[in-house]
């Protein structure tokens, strides 16, 4: 197919041969040809429109310019004018009017009343201030284009409920601007608002990287996890995916080459892989193993060893049998110490 520049030069070059090769006077009903072949290539190229006035307007290179105007076209200045009318009214300053275009070019042909004022008045009502909403649009400004009562005022109310009023709400959007969208995402993954998890859910897709979440993936998948046994553990406990790849690897190797427990027997209980290796996870172990050799447990649970709290372990691991085993205490102060010092590394 031809592309539109090679169209506009072949309608160049027919108008060319009918003005140099016939006379209006003689024939008037080539005026309007040539008229109409005009028309036909002006109208074809609006991209040339585009690219001049992100230029002259906003101040563009020509590379930006052109790669921008992939992504949206008009042929008059109207629309583009009162968007970035608006956004200076509204305190935006020149970079970030930029900023916000190189970001979401389709912005530039919106209509200012139906789609900008009713999400600024929105979020003035709520005292975000004129600063507060240009940072959280430069950070994020899809919040422009997405429908205020079907997404960001529900999105909002989630994350005043989860923190509890609006003003907390409000510093943790000044804080983390992009959590305006993330919450709903969440939600739909299937986190229960009104618990502490749906925060760090939301926190952690914050904080880590898409590239970072996927390499995370690949780790768990060499132990055996599928990506559904990886959702279903995130859901239980999002640490899981907040761990560093060493660590992750590490607590693995520990339990399942050293101690001998399933791999999926962590996608059951995730919170373990938030443990720290030497200071819980070995000596905690080791010392179970010690108890399992003396006949005085009958078997190793997995959520009572690694996720009760020291209290609660010393009392029912090692003060619980000290009648019959007074050297347990020392025992465990020993595999604490020798994990400690040991191979036994985590980040």
């Amino acid at each position: 197919m031809l592309n539109s520049f090679t169209k506009n030069i072949i309608d160049f070059f027919k108008l060319l041969h009918i003005v140099t090769n016939n006379s209006f006077s003689n024939n008037p009903s080539l005026f309007f040809t040539v008229r109409r072949i005009s028309n036909k290539t002006k109208s074809q190229n609006p991209q040339s429109f585009t690219v001049s006035y992100l230029r002259t307007k906003l101040g563009f290179p020509p590379e930006s310019a052109l790669r921008i105007s992939k992504y949206v076209h008009f042929k008059t200045p109207e629309k583009p004018d009162s968007v970035i009318a608006f956004l200076e009214q509204h305190g935006f300053s020149d970079t970030q009017i930029r900023q916000i275009i190189l970001t979401r070019p389709a912005l530039l042909c919106s209509d200012v009343e139906k789609t900008f004022l009713p999400k600024f008045q929105f979020f003035q009502s709520k005292g975000v201030t004129g600063p507060e909403i240009s940072k959280l649009l430069v950070y994020n400004p899809r919040i422009l284009s997405r429908s205020l009562e079907k997404r960001i005022i529900p999105c909002f109310n989630q994350l005043s409920k989860l923190l509890q009023s609006d003003s907390k709400a409000i510093t943790a959007l000044r804080r983390n601007p992009y959590l305006m969208e993330i919450v709903k995402d969440v939600k739909e993954m299937g986190f229960n608002p009104l618990l502490v998890k749906f925060l760090h859910a939301v926190i952690l897709f914050r904080k880590v990287s898409k590239p970072a979440m996927e390499s995370k993936f690949d780790v768990y998948k060499k132990w055996g996890w599928s990506d559904d046994e990886i959702w279903e553990a995130f859901r239980r406990y999002p640490g899981v995916l907040e761990a560093s790849k060493e660590k992750i690897t590490a607590i693995m190797d520990f339990l399942v080459n050293e101690m001998g427990f399933q791999s999926l027997i962590l996608a059951n209980h995730p919170s373990v892989i938030s443990r720290s290796l030497e200071k819980r996870i070995v000596p905690r172990a080791l010392f179970a193993r010690e108890l399992l050799s003396k006949g005085l447990i009958k078997d190793l649970k997995f959520s009572v060893v690694f996720g009760t709290s020291e209290k609660v372990f010393v009392q029912r691991f090692v003060n619980q049998y000290k009648d019959k085993a007074p050297e347990l205490l020392k025992l465990y102060e020993e595999k604490l110490k020798f994990a400690v010092r040991g191979k036994y590394k985590s980040n």
